[in-house]
């Protein structure tokens, strides 16, 4: 089968003429309107003759997920054959499309309309224009063949593990919690000041992953040409345009200087592996992911969601002594894959593929492993500090623990709290599945009060034993190491997403949205009062600028200066300088600066702008602009 999914403001048909014989009987006459809807355009195939049952089955569950996505309620399934050179029998089209209308009719939130089987008929419809309003998707299932998920044991778990819920303050009370749903109440703590905190826990007791409507990163990721939804793909998989590759990758290599150096061995590990392998099949069972699986020639295989596989498969070969520990592997990994659920993919925030540096320690016994987690959390509050983030009121911590676990470390647990600095949220399990026994988070609330885990770090017990790691203690034994488990900043993607996120609420109490200066594609902007009479110095301005490793581009186009400076602001840029005739007269020492942290032009020196932007990027990686310097010669990616 193969679907066009339009979200639209209206569609409307009228049926004109039979275009076969068996065209359906009883249509009503004249023109159908349907406002605020849904419009799936649907051509059934003839590989879906082998198991109609199946395919409704798929059919209705695309439909759904999508409608979740774009919050439609009216739905209208449209017959199209122009979708597939490959069409079913006519009268297994039509009874699949009745049985879908019906199915879907019982489910109340659903006003379903479905226009003739077998007509030649007009349309016109209005597409909303969104990023999500126009899906295509291509299915089919074979005979036999039913909607199932790959059995994991870690995901049943998710779903039915008991959790409780505390919140742990800052004098080590530990004060258990209740959430009322319906109500939006909390028993057990007064939230006070913590606000971002409430929302979390509030958020993480729900368990709604949904997004139900588009959150403001998605809108500034495409106007700023940054990244956007890349609809020749799977879901989840976007397209990066160079100013988002360039964010990107100075993400990547900042997050690698610091892991690197603090001890850090980078590797590099395939991207698939052996679904028969003993240990990683045991593992798969372990991990609450969904896995991409392909089918190679040689072998069944799934696309890895994160670093562990390679870099356990690699220790499981090294000669480790008690001396070594503990040991850091990292890897940088592009691209980790995991089949999130349709009705959460939202921009940046959650992906398929992603890009996720993964840093394990292998510790000798529990002890080592709580000072190394200690040193990783100092590291890991640099980076986001580095990155951006304001530290620790920018983000929310969660730790996850066995009761076991909190009964034998409760002073540890207290101590990360303490260092922390604000109250954590604390969810406990009376026994352990996952292969952890502890686990923290630092957690970004959105503008929608979304949660998402940026930086973790666990102890993990299980996974030495399975992938037969072992080192030589001191009286000669094999013992098997703990490791950790520590993505620094998070999914690089979702850092993105997150600092997006934060210039929107930035943005929302009326301060100017911006990114960090050092991930800035443009820190400065320059604007020849007259293209024709300035733009020879401030070429000679720009190349000064750029010898000093500081990013500067020129707009030259023939425009008023007047829209040449605001559209410096519609990109965010942190200075705009204006060069006219003064400025030339002061051969650029002295220039006039529009700052957009401060939110307001200044007359600087030269060398104090330079010192300015070198201070505030220092210890930073630099690139290059991503862009021609001259925006005369750039393309437009997003129209």
């Amino acid at each position: 089968m193969k679907i066009l999914c339009i979200h639209a403001d209206f569609i409307e048909f009228e049926a004109k003429k039979k275009a076969m014989k068996s065209a359906e009987e009883g249509i009503e006459e004249g023109k159908h309107k349907i406002e605020e809807c849904l419009v799936i355009f649907t051509a059934v195939e003839k590989c879906d003759e082998s198991n109609v049952k199946g395919t409704v089955d798929k059919y209705l569950h695309e439909i759904k997920a999508i409608a979740q996505q774009v919050n439609a309620k009216n739905i209208v399934l449209y017959p199209y054959a122009h979708l597939s050179s490959s069409l079913s029998n006519p009268k297994v089209a039509e009874d699949l499309m009745k049985d879908a209308e019906k199915e879907l009719s019982k489910e109340d939130k659903y006003n379903v309309s479905r226009a003739p089987f077998g007509w030649y008929k007009t349309f016109n419809i209005q597409t909303k224009g969104h990023p999500m309003s126009e899906l295509s998707r291509e299915f089919s299932v074979e005979a036999g063949e039913e909607e199932k998920e790959e059995g994991n044991e870690a995901l049943k778990a998710e779903n039915t593990l008991k959790s409780y819920w505390h919140i742990l303050d800052l004098d080590g009370n530990l004060k258990e919690i209740s959430y009322d749903k319906e109500k939006k109440q909390f028993n057990g703590f007064d939230f006070g000041e913590w606000k971002n905190l409430k929302k979390f826990a509030a958020y993480e007791m729900a368990k709604d992953r949904v997004a139900n409507e588009e959150p403001p990163h998605v809108k500034h990721m495409r106007r700023l040409e940054l990244v956007d939804y890349e609809p020749g793909s799977d879901p989840g998989n976007l397209r990066f345009y160079p100013k988002g590759r360039f964010i990107k990758g100075l993400l990547e290599r900042y997050t690698t200087q610091e892991v690197k150096a603090n001890g850090g061995m980078e590797i590099e590990a395939p991207l698939m592996y052996d679904y028969e392998h003993p240990s990683l099949k045991s593992y798969l069972n372990r991990f609450p992911a969904r896995q991409y699986t392909i089918q190679t020639p040689n072998k069944r295989v799934f696309l890895r969601f994160a670093a562990c596989f390679g870099q356990f498969l690699q220790m499981h070969d090294a000669q480790i002594s008690y001396k070594h520990l503990p040991v850091w592997l990292y890897e940088m990994t592009r691209y980790s894959f995991r089949v999130e659920q349709r009705g959460e993919l939202t921009g940046l925030r959650r992906l398929r593929a992603f890009t996720m540096p993964d840093c394990h320690a292998f510790c000798a016994d529990e002890e080592q492993a709580k000072q190394e987690m200690m040193r990783r959390f100092e590291m890991c509050w640099k980076i986001q500090e580095g990155i951006g983030f304001k530290m620790p009121d920018g983000l929310e911590f969660a730790i996850r623990i066995t009761r076991n676990f909190w009964e034998k470390n409760q002073d540890f647990i207290k101590e990360m709290v303490q260092k922390w600095g604000k109250p954590a949220l604390i969810e406990m399990w009376d026994k352990r599945f996952f292969y952890f026994s502890m686990k923290y988070e630092w957690n970004f609330v959105d503008a929608l009060d979304k949660c998402s885990a940026l930086t973790t770090d666990q102890i993990d017990v299980e996974n030495a034993e399975r992938y037969g790691i072992t080192y030589v203690d001191a009286n000669s034994e094999k013992k098997h190491p703990l490791i950790l488990h520590c993505a620094p900043p998070g999914a690089i993607e979702r850092v993105m997403y997150a600092l997006l996120e934060k210039a929107a609420i930035e943005e929302k109490a009326g301060k100017a949205p911006m990114l960090p200066l050092w991930l800035s594609p443009t820190q400065i902007r320059i604007i020849p009062v007259s293209v024709e009479k300035h733009l020879e110095f401030c070429e000679q301005l720009a190349t000064k600028l750029s010898d000093l490793q500081i990013r500067v581009d020129l707009d030259d186009r023939e425009e008023s200066v007047g829209k040449r400076i605001r559209n410096s602001a519609q990109e965010w840029t942190p200075y705009t300088l204006v060069i006219g005739d003064k400025e030339i007269e002061a051969e650029g020492k002295q220039l006039m600066v529009r700052s957009r942290a401060i939110g307001e032009e200044k007359s600087m020196a030269f060398d104090d702008l330079v010192n300015e932007i070198k201070e505030k990027t220092a210890g930073r990686p630099y690139d290059t602009l991503p862009l021609p310097q001259k925006l005369s010669k750039r393309i437009t990616f997003v129209g």
